[in-house]
């Protein structure tokens, strides 16, 4: 969601360059170039993913011949034994090694889409452009199809953040982070999306703002028990099933087309990489109490810590 920033500056035939006098010029410059090296490294680390999938592949594709044979001949002598032992060694060394060149280059994209962040962060202090509605959900359901996809190492566990593992009591959201805020207005409580501005560790609050405000910004002040940090990577169903809410689990979901949350069960989690949540809003407008099934992309599926109706 970064925004490209162009600085022109003025000199005289005594003045130095704007780059020197100019700090953000200078540093949006250097952000720029950096920007365009990690893209060079990530083009060079998906060619590699590549060779080495086409690498595997010839390995995999002489396993299934082996099997072949074998099924041919219906008999496993030690031939074969040694020989699929072999193959099979090698298949686990190539798939460690694509795993390895395929977190390089997430690692690549998170760098890239943190330094768009810290430059649009560097450009909030200009009037913030009011938002048509369609372009703001189709912000909103961007960023969450582009939240990174945790891919654990073996017998290693998905961190706080990772899909339903909520944060750690002392994690600070920081500056340009989207966050679950419980505001009150005309005497209700709704939870609304919002970014982050600052949090004064003193008064143990944040300022944040409400990412959908009809007059470009509306700021909230709040206790830090009144926000919640949203998932910063996808869990994987296929590797990391635990880290996902379950049926049945009762959860803030962000309503379709809005930006608030609501009460939701979980109806069905998402069983593949790109699956969202199935949810069941709460609406006493149905009989059963609950809206017919939802879909809710997992960064806007956050645990609801209230345990009963209100």
């Amino acid at each position: 969601m970064g925004r490209t920033k162009t600085i022109s500056g003025g000199g005289g035939t005594n003045s130095p360059s704007s780059s020197d006098s100019n700090p953000a010029s200078n540093t949006a410059q250097k952000s720029e170039t950096r920007i365009k090296d990690l893209l060079k490294e990530l083009y060079t680390l998906i060619h590699n993913v590549q060779d080495e999938r086409a690498r595997g592949e010839h390995n995999l594709t002489n396993i299934s011949k082996t099997h072949e044979r074998m099924q041919q001949e219906q008999r496993v002598t030690p031939y074969y034994k040694t020989k699929l032992k072999g193959l099979y060694k090698t298949a686990m060394q190539d798939a460690e090694v694509e795993a390895e060149l395929l977190r390089k280059a997430l690692d690549k994209i998170s760098e890239i889409k943190s330094i768009r962040e810290q430059r649009r962060i560097a450009d909030s202090d200009r009037p913030k452009p009011i938002m048509r509605r369609g372009v703001l959900m189709s912000m909103l359901q961007q960023n969450a199809s582009t939240l990174p996809l945790w891919v654990s190492k073996p017998g290693e566990k998905p961190p706080p953040l990772c899909g339903a593992v909520p944060a750690d009591n002392n994690y600070i959201a920081k500056p340009g982070d989207k966050v679950a805020a419980r505001v009150r207005s005309d005497d209700e409580e709704n939870w609304i999306l919002a970014e982050v501005v600052s949090f004064n560790a003193s008064a143990n609050k944040y300022d944040v703002d409400d990412i959908d405000a009809d007059e470009g910004k509306e700021r909230h002040t709040l206790s830090k028990r009144r926000i919640v940090a949203l998932p910063i990577w996808k869990a994987n169903p296929e590797t990391d099933p635990a880290a996902l809410f379950g049926k049945g689990s009762l959860v803030l979901a962000l309503y379709p087309q809005t930006t608030c949350f609501y009460r939701a069960l979980i109806h069905e989690p998402p069983k593949k990489q790109g699956d969202e949540y199935s949810v069941l809003f709460e609406d006493t407008s149905y009989p059963d109490g609950y809206s017919p099934p939802l879909m809710v992309a997992q960064r806007y599926v956050i645990l609801c810590k209230e345990d009963k109706k209100k």
